[in-house]
Order: C-alpha cells, then sequence, then structure tokens
C-alpha cells in the first residue's frame, strides 16, 4: 500500500477534490441503520459519492474536499471498526453530484458462493505484475466489462466480452480449461472483483492465480509510465468517465452509455 507522500507524487496541488475508492469484505448487520449513519456522515462532511452495504461488507467511492474527505474516512473507519486501503485520485470537481447509500445482496455481484478465504495468497503487487503478465504460460483475464477493455487495457490481456460481472465465470469455465491453462491472472479497477473471482477459480481447479492487488488505479499509482504495461485509459465510476496513466481526468467517451443504446435498437 503507497504512503501519503508516495501518494502526493500523483496528485496534483491544482486540484480542489480528493476521490476515494475503498472495499472490505467483513461481516455487517443492521444495514438499514448502518445506511442512516453513513449518510448523516457524508451530510455533515459534505462527502458526494456512492456507498454500496451488504451482509458481506461495503464497497463505496465518494469525493471531497481534502480535508473534509480526510475526516470523513477517519469517521468511516471508526464507523465499520478496521483500517482501510484506499485508491486515491484527484479532480478540480466532486465527481459525484449526489449522496447513495445502497443495500444490496452483494457489494460486487457475482451471484456465486465463493470461500472468501481461498483467495489468501493470491494477491500480487503492482511491482510484480509486469514480470507475472509477461510470463507466456500465464493467462491473463480483465476482469471487467466489454465497454471498460476497449477503453484500455494491459498488454496481452484477454477480452472476456462481458456485459456484466456475473457473466465471467461461466465464460472462463467454457473457455480456460485449467488442466491446460494452470496459470491465471485477473485485474480490474480497484481490485474488487478480483477478491471475488480469485477464490472461485481456485476452487475451480487453477494451480496458481494471481489478483493485481489494488487493481488497475494502484499500478497507475504506482508504475512509471516508461515501465508501465497498460495501453490506453482506465473507466472510473464517477463524471470523469476515464483517467489517464497518471490518474488525470481522461479524454474517451462514455462508452457504456453508447452500447446500452445500442442494444436497446436491437431489441
Amino acid at each position: 500500500m503507497a504512503t501519503g507522500c508516495e501518494r502526493e507524487m500523483y496528485l496534483s496541488v491544482n486540484n480542489e477534490y480528493r476521490i476515494a475508492s475503498f472495499y472490505r469484505f467483513q461481516e455487517l448487520s443492521e444495514l438499514e441503520s448502518l445506511k442512516r449513519l453513513l449518510l448523516a456522515e457524508m451530510e455533515a462532511s459534505e462527502v458526494f459519492g456512492t456507498i454500496i452495504i451488504a451482509e458481506e461488507g461495503f464497497n463505496g467511492t465518494v469525493s471531497a474536499k481534502k480535508k473534509k474527505l480526510d475526516i470523513f474516512l477517519q469517521s468511516i473507519e471508526s464507523i465499520f471498526g478496521c483500517a482501510l486501503e484506499y485508491n486515491f485520485s484527484e479532480h478540480d470537481t466532486p465527481g459525484f453530484r449526489r449522496r447513495k447509500i445502497k443495500i444490496k445482496k452483494e457489494i460486487v455481484t457475482l451471484r456465486k458462493n465463493v470461500r472468501m478465504e481461498l483467495g489468501h495468497g493470491t494477491h500480487v503487487e503492482a511491482e510484480e505484475w509486469n514480470r507475472i503478465i509477461s510470463d507466456p504460460s500465464v493467462i491473463v483475464v480483465d476482469a471487467r466489462n466489454d465497454y471498460e477493455h476497449e477503453i484500455g487495457t494491459f498488454r496481452g490481456a484477454r477480452n472476456p466480452h462481458t456485459e456484466k460481472f456475473s457473466e465471467l465465470p461461466e465464460i472462463i469455465d467454457s473457455r480456460i480449461d485449467p488442466a491446460e491453462n494452470p496459470k491465471i491472472a485477473m485485474f480490474c479497477t480497484s481490485g474488487i472483483r478480483c477478491e471475488k473471482l480469485a477464490p472461485y477459480l481456485v476452487e475451480k481447479g487453477f494451480e496458481q492465480v494471481f489478483q493485481l492487488h489494488g487493481g488497475i488505479l494502484r499500478y497507475l499509482e504506482r508504475i512509471p509510465a516508461d515501465e508501465s504495461l497498460w495501453e490506453g485509459e482506465c473507466f472510473v465510476f464517477d463524471e470523469r468517465i476515464t483517467v489517464d496513466d497518471r490518474l488525470r481526468k481522461g479524454t474517451a467517451i462514455d462508452v457504456s452509455q453508447t452500447k446500452q443504446l445500442s442494444r436497446k435498437k436491437t431489441q
């Protein structure tokens, strides 16, 4: 995990707002009460964004002016009773217009029962990722959706052509045989999708499973541009739409909306 000083190397002093993404798998209860408490904390700290809560944990992306965001993040660590890891970036506007706390069945929808403990030992830090995905014996899978892959991805990564994350297990099951390809690596935006997919793949019989710890955002934060194997921009779930390889607002259009309109026309 990068320190505050390391992060500042990549964050512009000209941007007024800081955007933080975070998640954690842990047992939660009394979700309605928790929803009210989190919303009150967001309002008090003038924080905007979305936090998803479920019995299995929480997942959020929020934004505020830097000092207020720091106060809010300290508050939620107290509420959830744990220290968190964050992916940070900055922008000249908040990136969100509303405050939302959503209660769902899953904080990332896989629709598979997985034994989360099987994912222990599968994490790969950004500094080791290039070596892993450059190994020709490793199958590299983009765990994001089709439109995200089209905007940017790692060199040599496979596009499963999914419209939603819950489709990915069946696609991998039908296309990649763990007996023939025992090594598989995966990545996503912040790491949360891989947290669920990794234990699923371990249970399916892959001998070596690698997931990029902290996701693409952590990789772009830590790896110098001249060493990076990332190509293109990274789709993010706020008003910036994408960020470039230095976590600045990108230039790509929101192709997710274009694809949704196209699908509706053909239905």
